[in-house]
């Protein structure tokens, strides 16, 4: 289990993946070479990890959350085949390891390109019995908002210390280009990337990363976000909850749902369950008390649909390259779906 200075720089990580290590240490009260050495322990025993994300909607991108069933001996497969895609992130196994959820970025202005994994490459797979797709609308929770249960170690002043100065106002300089590919390619591979390595990877000078850097966080362009194996903090269930509203209090709903803390993803799809949510329970006991006494509590829910997450095969992260040929060791995970 986590101490308080574990979870003190996982909340500290939260509000800035890339603050540096003399920060975090000042911010906690401790020194600079316990928060490094707490910060690698953590990555190797706990699968902590910062990755660099662009934001869907700037960088043009639609996502979907796609839901298969397949017979129980092909599904595993599936989903490793699915979380080696470079499309697709979230790759968990649900409802007794017989369906699959992803979610699944394609290209909005290409629909042709884009959707080749939904309408091609998915038929043709052997061993899926049923397929749904569902086109994430709006997201509530998610993203660059943290799972408060990852986020209740630090107080308002110590927040306050962290939180990322605001690059001066260059708005014609905060959209994302083709050109930051590399940039993002990297910085989703490791977020905390120094600018040394980032210049390698990019062909750029150290200071025109930073100041790119700069310019994508300040228009939201760019984010950082958190995977860590969830079990440490407690959290030993976890289930998908697909929901069907009115369209007349979809919104209603869906904002009362991201107030609470049992979850860490809410967003409206399409389809007839068109608001989906991830519960993140300390034991099945706490997620039952969770759909009784506040799900049951929102009347405007007519429909609901309970898929218990097993295992996270791939969070938001490419699949770091060892895991591709080796066995698996235990998951990954994270809170929930990037933006």
């Amino acid at each position: 289990m986590l101490d308080d200075i574990d979870r003190g720089l996982i909340h500290a990580l939260h509000i800035d993946g890339r603050a540096p290590f003399s920060t975090i240490a000042e911010v906690l009260g401790v020194s600079t070479q316990t928060v490094s050495r707490r910060y690698r322990r953590l990555c190797a025993e706990a699968s902590l990890r910062v990755v660099g994300l662009a934001d869907s909607h700037r960088a043009g991108r639609t996502q979907w959350l796609l839901r298969l069933t397949a017979v129980p001996h092909a599904a595993q497969d599936l989903a490793d085949a699915l979380a080696r895609r470079a499309d697709t992130s979230w790759v968990v196994l649900a409802s007794g390891g017989t369906e699959i959820v992803a979610l699944v970025h394609t290209p909005t202005a290409d629909g042709q390109a884009g959707h080749a994994l939904l309408l091609h490459d998915i038929p043709r797979t052997a061993g899926i019995t049923a397929v749904s797709a569902h086109c994430v609308l709006h997201t509530y929770l998610g993203g660059p908002t943290a799972w408060p249960g990852r986020a209740q170690s630090l107080d308002a002043e110590q927040r306050r210390r962290l939180v990322p100065a605001t690059a001066p106002a260059r708005p014609a300089q905060q959209a994302l280009t083709p050109a930051d590919g590399d940039l993002l390619a990297a910085l989703q591979r490791d977020g905390r990337a120094s600018l040394t390595d980032l210049a390698a990877a990019t062909g750029w000078s150290a200071a025109t990363i930073a100041r790119r850097m700069a310019d994508l966080r300040a228009g939201g362009a760019l984010f950082f976000d958190v995977e860590l194996d969830n079990t440490l903090l407690g959290v030993t269930t976890q289930a998908m909850l697909w929901m069907a509203v009115a369209p007349a209090h979809l919104d209603h709903v869906a904002r009362i749902l991201a107030g609470h803390h049992e979850l860490a993803y809410v967003a409206a799809v399409t389809g007839p369950n068109n608001l989906v949510a991830e519960a993140l329970c300390p034991d099945p006991t706490a997620l039952h008390r969770y759909l009784i006494e506040k799900v049951g509590a929102v009347e405007a829910i007519r429909g609901l649909e309970t898929a218990p997450v097993l295992r996270m095969v791939k969070a938001i992260g490419p699949l770091p390259s060892r895991t591709r040929t080796a066995a698996p060791r235990r998951a990954r995970t994270r809170t929930s779906p990037a933006r």
